[in-house]
């Protein structure tokens, strides 16, 4: 898993990137946590830079939209979807477990 932040430092309808490769944002969306890859399916933008609204975010660059809770798009012009992440609160701190890494896949912790 991956340390993200403290959750107090994530308020409702903001998000954080993780300089990682590939980058990854986390979303708080009305008290739900939800964490895709960052960059946009249709072109490179940060998708944690773009606008938060219910369970979607709309990349800054084209307005596409994508479903946090599947990393589908919900418009055009993306038309393929972005991985989506489990994230866990273990002590007041946000985690990240990345999709397809072994740990994913068998449920262990690091």
């Amino acid at each position: 898993m991956i340390p993200v932040c403290r959750l107090e430092d994530l308020p409702a309808g903001e998000s954080v990137r993780l300089d990682i490769t590939p980058p990854v944002a986390v979303f708080n969306a009305d008290g739900e946590l939800f964490a895709i890859d960052d960059t946009c399916s249709h072109q490179d933008a940060s998708l944690s830079e773009g606008w938060l609204e219910g369970c979607s975010v709309e990349c800054p660059l084209h307005a596409a939209s994508f479903d946090l809770r599947t990393g589908r798009p919900t418009c055009l012009p993306a038309r393929r979807p972005v991985r989506t992440h489990q994230v866990y609160v273990e002590d007041g701190v946000v985690h990240v477990r990345l999709a397809g890494t072994e740990e994913a896949r068998d449920g262990s912790a690091a």
